[in-house]
């Protein structure tokens, strides 16, 4: 019984293309947008979490104090009031994991007959290990370096491609502001942070080097800003509260005056971006969602002008002894193979979109499984539903008022 109605649906669909092919289009252009609007959210979400990971897990950054000139205000780290000394006091509070005291700058780099302008960081080995920064070849700089304040650097992937083509750094020397610091690493990828900065755009030196050989330090020890990591998410509030009450206090700060100081929370800053991401993702698919609505109701527009057309074919049917429910599973599996064929086009056309996007703007893309499958299953249940109420009415229509419909 049902393959003869599967036969029949078929047939029916096929005796007037043209207008199944325009059914269809709804559903195609719904499933499409919704799989294409997926995965271009999902790409995004993807950028931002590969960026949060880059950064490391549970950090804090803490930037020295601003100054106030003829009324200017300046930005935060203006003025050093963070030392080498704070970082170490804070390394030994509860709950931090990792302190790494740093001072940045920019320089011109030369190798050769190559020149490149990237920032130079003056930090400590602790930084690696509060970045989570590995290195693919060579061995990182140690605390006698830091104390000794050699002139070594370990170098990012954007660095080595602008200086060194094919060649391998490790064992090279580079001149930075005309002095010679030997490479003795090269750092893995890191890729763009959250504001778009080529974080692999760097040389790291020991923070000692560039205090004294490299951009000088108005105050012996100075930094610009002190990166420290908590030992965990859930530890990350009694540590923010904790390096407040240090560095006031060794600071020496009068209660109520403002802080030398700035401690930012950059995890917090980071799952507000990906927050944002995830719900800017979800209303692309929501908004796409619309698409499969104004399908759903074509194809019940178009059920009802077949119920219409065939009335006379219904009263027939139910005379010669078809029962309400076959009537019901006749229409409802039309609507069903309308809506399903018009999925499967959809979801090629939302999977051919999606790479096209790709490979024309250089996008992320992500196409999981799981949006395939729910655009899919939505198809379906549109069909359903938008189908139940024609194929109910067929169904219902009294045998012998069918039979006189003209």
């Amino acid at each position: 019984m049902i393959g003869a109605m599967i036969s029949e649906a078929w047939h029916a669909m096929g005796a007037n293309r043209l207008r199944t092919f325009l059914t269809m289009l709804g559903m195609v252009i719904g499933v499409g947008a919704v799989i294409l609007m997926l995965a271009i959210g999902q790409g995004a979400q993807f950028q931002v979490d590969q960026s949060i990971s880059s950064m490391g897990s549970n950090l804090f950054i803490i930037l020295s104090g601003a100054s106030t000139s003829g009324g200017v205000r300046s930005g935060s780290g203006a003025v050093p009031t963070l030392t080498i000394s704070d970082a170490e006091a804070l390394a030994d509070l509860p709950g931090i994991a990792g302190v790494a005291p740093t001072l940045p700058g920019q320089a011109q780099i030369v190798y050769g007959p190559n020149n490149w302008s990237t920032s130079v960081l003056g930090a400590t080995p602790q930084y690696f290990d509060v970045r989570d920064w590995k290195l693919v070849s060579g061995y990182p700089f140690t605390e006698s370096d830091v104390r000794s304040a050699t002139r070594v650097a370990l170098v990012g992937q954007t660095v080595v491609k602008n200086l060194f083509d094919d060649e391998e750094p490790v064992g090279k020397t580079i001149r930075i502001r005309q002095s010679p610091y030997l490479v003795i690493g090269v750092l893995s990828a890191k890729g763009q942070s959250l504001d778009g900065r080529d974080q692999d755009d760097t040389v790291v030196i020991p923070v000692t080097t560039a205090q004294t050989k490299l951009f000088g330090s108005q105050f012996k020890g100075a930094v610009r800003f002190i990166m420290a990591q908590a030992t965990s998410a859930d530890a990350m509030p009694s540590a923010e509260r904790s390096m407040n009450q240090l560095l006031r206090q060794r600071h020496h700060i009068q209660e109520g005056a403002e802080n030398d100081f700035t401690v930012r929370n950059l995890t917090a800053l980071a799952n507000a971006a990906a927050e944002t991401t995830r719900v800017m993702s979800l209303m692309l698919g929501a908004i796409a969602s619309i698409s499969l609505l104004v399908g759903g109701i074509g194809i019940m527009n178009i059920m009802l002008v077949s119920v219409t057309e065939r009335t006379k074919e219904i009263g027939i049917r139910i005379a010669i002894g078809a029962r309400q429910r076959d009537i019901l599973m006749q229409f409802l599996l039309e609507a069903i193979f309308i809506s399903l064929i018009g999925c499967l086009i959809g979801v090629a056309t939302g999977v051919g979109g999606a790479i096209l996007v790709n490979k024309v703007s250089g996008s992320v893309v992500v196409i999981t499984l799981s949006s395939i499958v729910m655009a899919f299953m939505v198809a379906a249940g549109v069909g359903v539903f938008f189908g139940f109420y024609p194929a109910n009415k067929a169904a219902r229509l009294e045998p012998i008022e069918a039979l006189r419909y003209e």
